[in-house]
């Protein structure tokens, strides 16, 4: 691999780069300019990860107004934000969740989480590449893979998996590509990038932070949350989005893990790769060392049930068409205007939007009937008893606990775009269908070469608990490597 520019900022902190700015080692502008830099020269050139969808036209004019506007301000003035590109931007950039059949014009207005960012001072930076309808079209597709962006790839081995949904986001931040990146979460489209890439991610409580603006999938699970390098990076980053801005890195405590009362999910949360149990394992002896109060094991008793039962589904698929139709008729000039119309566009251009897998998932929510049918309504209710009541609650309440550990996922598999992506095992889903916050930050590599990150959720609006824990947890853990676009893994 040739020399890639700027290598510094694959390491660097957000609070280094608010040193630098604020001491006038850099500019705004100049900051932005080294980013754009290392784009082009990984994005779609040297190791071609393919994380940017598009770049903004206006980066380097907004970053300069940031510049001359700027008298103190907050930790993200003149910080550079990639969005995952299923975020309204109301400018020159696009917004289409990596589908063809979105390119026709831009959205008309900014998503409520980036007038906040705009209002802070951040630069956005571009789109990030997902997978395509934040990987909700087909029951076996690639992660990572997009009709408009193609494949992003993991920069730490680049033959494998990125994950996803949030892919193009997570790989953007562990590749210096941008510093902090906003992704967005139904089940496990944060955390599960996170996991791969090593980098940290935090999804929030649903409502936390406003879904206007953003391409849904689902009203009861769907939310907006951060990726950054450090636990402080990504809290800075939330801190932001949020609905009411709050300064969430005062809680990143080094000694936070003292005191703490965690409870260490087992079956089937470990156990599907030796890899992930082994580095867990010592993540749990780190967590002892320092303080922790480990109740060993803890179960949620409905794990299974919410596993077999389909509920998750039959929630999701409903509010998908009910939520794309609303959204799609505030999008003036594209080329569908509902989830009917983007079928039979999926059909009619399926030489480039469906070359390897399907829309399954897009034919069994449009036979969907409506937010008032029965199967909806129950499926709903069901759906919060089995995660939140006799679930993530049940549990922390018997144990009294102040949150949940579990691994958040298998080491990244082979890509593979003809059979799809090859999931052993997860730890998302409680928290997803609770619409409960999480956060994932690395644990460990594997090989030397692959990431893993460790999982940790709790009650709603919990996240100041979460991130100090999640602070306490990076301060002995193995620290984060960056990433070295080998080309495959080669075994010993």
């Amino acid at each position: 691999m040739p020399d890639l520019p700027h290598p510094e900022l694959a390491d660097v902190t957000v609070a280094e780069l608010r040193r630098r700015l604020d001491s006038g080692e850099v500019t705004a502008r100049r900051l932005a300019e080294m980013h754009l830099e290392r784009i082009a020269a990984m994005n779609t050139r040297g190791p071609a990860l393919r994380a940017v969808i598009e770049l903004n036209p206006d980066a380097l004019e907004i970053a300069g107004q940031v510049e001359a506007a700027s008298n103190g301000g907050g930790p993200l003035r003149g910080i550079p934000v990639l969005l995952k590109d299923n975020i309204d931007t109301g400018d020159r950039m696009l917004t289409t969740a990596g589908s063809l059949a979105l390119t026709g014009a831009p959205a008309p207005a900014d998503a409520a989480l980036v007038a906040r960012l705009r209002a802070a001072g951040a630069v956005i930076l571009g789109k990030a590449n997902l997978s395509e309808w934040a990987n909700f079209r087909s029951t076996r597709s690639a992660s990572g893979w997009s009709g408009r962006g193609r494949q992003c790839r993991n920069p730490h081995v680049l033959d494998r998996t990125p994950c996803g949904s949030s892919s193009g986001s997570a790989v953007a931040v562990a590749a210096g590509l941008a510093p902090l990146a906003v992704g967005t979460e139904t089940d496990g489209s944060i955390t599960c990038p996170s996991s791969v890439n090593g980098v940290v991610g935090i999804k929030p409580t649903v409502g936390l932070i406003s879904q206007r603006g953003i391409i849904p999938i689902s009203a009861s699970q769907d939310s907006a949350g951060p990726h950054g390098r450090t636990v402080a990076d990504a809290a800075a980053l939330l801190g932001a989005l949020t609905e009411q801005p709050e300064d969430y890195t005062r809680h990143c405590d080094p000694d936070g893990l003292r005191g703490a009362r965690l409870g260490v999910l087992r079956k089937p949360y470990c156990g599907y790769s030796e890899h992930t149990d082994r580095l867990y394992e010592a993540a749990l002896d780190a967590m002892r060392a320092a303080g922790a109060e480990l109740v060993d094991p803890v179960a949620l008793a409905t794990t299974d049930e919410m596993r077999s039962s389909g509920t998750e589904q039959v929630v999701l698929e409903h509010e998908f068409k009910a939520g794309l139709d609303a959204y799609l008729a505030g999008r003036p000039g594209l080329a569908v205007r509902s989830l009917r119309e983007l079928v039979e566009w999926n059909r009619q251009h399926a030489d480039q939007e469906m070359p390897y897998f399907g829309q399954e998932r897009f034919e069994a929510a449009l036979a969907t009937d409506g937010l008032a049918a029965e199967k909806y309504v129950s499926a709903a209710a069901k759906a919060r008893e089995l995660s939140r009541d006799k679930g993530i609650d049940a549990a922390m309440r018997e144990h009294r606990l102040d949150a949940l550990v579990a691994p958040t996922s298998a080491p990244a598999w082979v890509l593979d775009a003809i059979n799809g992506d090859r999931v052993l095992g997860w730890s998302s889903q409680p928290s997803a269908m609770a619409g409960y916050p999480i956060i994932s930050l690395p644990m460990g590599m594997v090989l030397g070469s692959l990431p893993v990150g460790l999982s940790i959720f709790g009650r709603a609006y919990s996240e100041a608990v979460l991130i100090r824990i999640a602070a306490g947890l990076e301060a002995v853990l193995p620290r984060r490597a960056a990433p070295m676009y080998r080309d495959r893994l080669e075994l010993p």
